[in-house]
């Protein structure tokens, strides 16, 4: 039996070469979320942009240059000019070289972070808020299924319930790919706040 019905789905071309069927097609998934795919779409735009964004923003060139480290570590802060002011670690090289030092550059360092964090709580609200989108119109869709009076014959809450777990795995599609970019993105800040780190520690030892 499990065979004809194997068979019968081939044949019908419901399964494709990746053994996903035409119901799980991105048109069907598209219908089965509603009104939800909406706020589900704005949510997989705006996590793209975020990551590409930040993705940007903490290249090391932009934050610490490995040329401005050297220069600082060397003692050569004459090399670190106004170009390098583009930069985290260029302007808290010309912060050091104004005056600022001890909590003062710290300061100014804690500020040049919480720059560097802009956007990021967003990315995370996307990661907890996509998959409560798409459990919302499951269960939205599952509510609909259901008369006021009796209940659906078996092929039509079959088709129901596949359409209402669209919203739940298009919200996963989206937190999923959210999540491992927020985790980068927040290995890649650790790097480059420890970099910032030991250039601080390094102008205070130059200033005693």
């Amino acid at each position: 039996m499990s065979y004809k019905v194997i068979k019968l789905a081939f044949k019908e071309r419901a399964c494709g070469p990746l053994g996903f069927g035409e119901a799980l097609g991105v048109q069907t998934l598209l219908q089965g979320a509603g009104i939800f795919i909406w706020p589900l779409a704005i949510c997989s735009l705006l996590a793209v942009f975020l990551v590409v964004e930040r993705a940007l923003a903490l290249r090391v060139s932009r934050v610490a240059p490995e040329a401005v480290l050297k220069s600082v570590l060397n003692g050569n802060l004459d090399q670190v000019g106004a170009a390098d002011g583009e930069s985290v670690a260029g302007r808290l090289v010309q912060r050091w070289k104004d005056g600022a030092s001890g909590e003062v550059l710290k300061a100014w360092t804690r500020n040049e972070l919480v720059r560097l964090h802009r956007g990021l709580h967003l990315l995370d609200s996307i990661v907890a808020a996509a998959p409560l989108l798409g459990l919302l119109g499951t269960v939205t869709g599952l509510a609909t299924l259901f008369p006021e009076q009796g209940l659906p014959d078996s092929q039509t809450l079959t088709r129901g319930v596949g359409l209402a777990l669209s919203t739940t795995m298009i919200g996963l599609c989206i937190a999923i790919p959210a999540l491992v970019g927020a985790n980068w993105l927040g290995r890649r800040l650790e790097i480059l706040s420890s970099r910032l780190d030991v250039l601080v520690e390094a102008l205070e030892a130059h200033r005693r």
